[in-house]
């Protein structure tokens, strides 16, 4: 940029840089996806195939960031965790919100025709913001994916009851009422009792989300450091290379988490070998 007596105003400009050697989970929300659900008769309680855009989204978008290495998704959200070591933008978070946000949302609205009946108008088109929040050590991240897949679980179990009791008959209003004090085994109940559903049927990505892999999850920071410039560059390109695998599993837990880890060692004992042949 050219000197000018203009130049100033950028004393103005501040930037984030989120701390070093924690953990960056990126949160990707819909903006008003409530109004953008009616207008585009979103099946209730849950629409296969918004679902699966979500998804086919989200991998599309850790195509493009191999610095990914673990994403959680439900309804209109998805979790991205980022490696300890990451050094995308210098860490910067306004950088990192606003790639991920507009980077989500134009793939949402490319895939849309491919999984939605509807075509997308002007006056509603779906977009996404974003959040960063980093977390000092392992435990948090995973008490923060079990939160979100908690959250998931609460939320489908009320909605697949509430929206049951709407079919059955009630206003929207009844069926609120029908359910404000109720707990998980009472609504359970409510199903099965009167519409012969057993919730524990339902399909897996309804009731426990989506998560997609590219592990290992969790990265040794130190060990990072002490390798080679090139054996990064080789580590990152295998990175890119792994494939993405999606699971619709509980990740609240200890067994996924702990199933990481043996994979974990596996490929550090290959890594190992490889480097002596």
């Amino acid at each position: 940029m050219a000197n000018s007596r203009f130049e100033y105003v950028k004393l103005f400009e501040r930037e984030n840089f989120l701390l070093p050697e924690t953990h960056i989970v990126i949160r990707v929300d819909g903006r008003g996806f409530h109004k953008l659900s009616a207008k585009y008769s979103f099946a209730k309680p849950n629409d296969l195939g918004a679902l699966e855009l979500m998804n086919r989204t989200a991998q599309k978008l850790m195509d493009q960031m191999p610095d990914i290495s673990l994403a959680y998704g439900d309804s209109d959200e998805y979790s991205f965790l980022l490696r300890k070591g990451c050094g995308l933008f210098e860490r910067r978070e306004a950088k990192l919100i606003t790639t991920f946000a507009s980077t989500f949302t134009a793939y949402y609205q490319f895939y849309w025709p491919q999984y939605m009946k509807q075509p997308l108008e002007e006056d509603r088109l779906p977009t996404f913001d974003a959040r960063a929040v980093v977390y000092p050590s392992e435990p948090t991240v995973r008490d923060y994916f079990a939160w979100r897949q908690v959250d998931c679980h609460i939320n489908n179990l009320y909605n697949t009851t509430f929206w049951s009791l709407v079919e059955g008959g009630m206003t929207p209003k009844e069926a609120e009422n029908e359910l404000i004090g109720t707990l998980a085994a009472d609504k359970n109940e409510i199903l099965f009792q009167r519409f012969g559903i057993n919730y524990n049927n339902e399909p897996a990505l309804y009731k426990k989300g989506t998560v997609l892999i590219r592990g290992p999850i969790f990265e040794d920071a130190d060990g990072q450091r002490d390798k080679s410039k090139r054996q990064q560059e080789r580590q990152e390109k295998k990175m890119k290379k792994r494939p993405i695998v999606e699971r619709h599993i509980d990740i609240i837990g200890a067994s996924f988490w702990d199933g990481e880890k043996e994979e974990k060692k596996q490929e550090s004992k290959e890594e190992v070998a490889g480097e002596k042949l």
